[in-house]
């Protein structure tokens, strides 16, 4: 949970997960909503990989990226619980 927590912290990570919940999106399509380097967009998406938020897959060379939202789900699950006094380490 923490990871997801973590990778949840940064608003650029946030804004990709929101787009991603309306479907899967090329690397190129997502890099193109920031005004980012490829370098700094690829740690965003290693650190929303790492989480488990994202999947990927490919399609000859592109590679698509896929909201795991169950991972999503847990978290806010998870998060619930401890606000209503659960223990859920």
């Amino acid at each position: 949970m923490n990871l997801v927590f973590e990778a949840l912290s940064h608003p650029v990570r946030r804004k990709i997960v929101k787009v991603l919940k309306q479907g899967p999106k090329s690397a190129g399509d997502l890099a193109e909503l920031f005004d980012l380097t490829k370098p700094t967009m690829s740690a965003h998406f290693a650190k929303l990989k790492k989480a488990e938020l994202v999947r990927t897959t490919r399609q000859g060379n592109t590679i698509l990226y896929h909201l795991n939202a169950s991972v999503l789900e847990t978290a806010l699950s998870d998060l619930l619980d401890f606000k209503q006094g659960g223990s859920n380490d």
